[in-house]
């Protein structure tokens, strides 16, 4: 039976001053997890702020073990990237 992870990677960008500059820090690190983690990434909340933003990391495989290895990776690769501006992150399950 498949298992779907999904990390959600909460932001927080005090030097934006448009959408725009949020938007480009989003599309990178969507970018990045996609090519180097093989994940589906989306943003998926606060589409209208421009200090704050909700992006969702998606991992799909039949064994969990693999799957939350990926989504630790995935998470690391942001908080490397981002630092400061990563503010929360959390993982939920659907089996």
């Amino acid at each position: 039976m498949a298992v779907v992870g999904v990390l959600h990677l909460e932001l927080h960008l005090d030097y934006a001053t448009t959408i725009k500059d949020k938007r480009n820090v989003i599309r990178s690190l969507k970018a990045r997890l996609r090519t180097r983690h093989n994940v589906a990434v989306a943003e998926i909340g606060h589409q209208d702020s421009m200090n704050h933003g909700l992006v969702g990391v998606v991992a799909i495989s039949s064994d969990r073990v693999y799957a939350e290895g990926l989504l630790q990776k995935a998470e690391d690769e942001a908080a490397a990237l981002l630092g400061a501006v990563l503010v929360g992150s959390g993982v939920e399950w659907i089996e």
